[in-house]
């Protein structure tokens, strides 16, 4: 099993949970490196998202691990490729169209619509994410086809929400794609 790490806008932190689960799958997972992080340009980030997918395609599934604006890349990269393999766990997913979302800084998302994904897919949403409602993280799992999972009050499931390692979200990806028998 390899992992592609997809970030939202300025990546990462390593206190947050996914640069954790990273170090931890260590080469078995790939981070996209998008030219334009701080300003997400939609094309850049859904080649970033493609480079890594390759760069550990043919290893096994593939499972993309995206948080907030990095779900969006993920789900346009893979209605264009149409990968075979693969499988996508959608973090914190924001709406392009709430009050919250960047449009100045990620002006190229805004027009996104969601469309049925062509693989298997969880999205995770939290019950008081400022960037997206429950009821919009719903509809966007209805229509990406992927199952929703609702965790309570943990903000934006990022560093600032406190969830660290995020063992909860381990534990939902362990349920959602388990590891291969040993």
């Amino acid at each position: 099993m390899s992992y592609v790490v997809v970030p939202g806008i300025d990546g990462s932190d390593e206190a947050h949970w996914q640069s954790r689960w990273e170090a931890g799958w260590g080469a078995e997972a790939v981070r996209i490196t998008p030219g334009s992080w701080s300003a997400p340009d939609l094309e850049d980030w859904v080649a970033a998202v493609g480079k890594a997918y390759e760069a550990v395609a043919g290893r096994g599934p593939v499972v993309l691990v995206a948080h907030s604006l990095g779900c969006w890349a993920v789900a346009e990269w893979l209605r264009r490729a149409r990968p075979e393999d693969a499988a996508a766990f959608l973090v914190a997913p924001p709406d392009p169209h709430g009050p919250a979302f960047p449009a100045e800084a990620a002006p190229g998302f805004v027009p996104l619509r969601p469309a049925p994904l062509p693989c298997p897919a969880l999205l995770v949403a939290s019950a008081d994410d400022p960037y997206c409602t429950p009821r919009k993280s719903a509809d966007l799992a209805t229509a990406w086809g992927a199952r929703l999972r609702l965790v309570g009050r943990r903000g934006h499931l990022n560093t600032t929400s406190g969830v660290g390692e995020w063992g909860e979200g381990r534990e939902l990806l362990g349920e959602f794609v388990p590891p291969p028998s040993a």
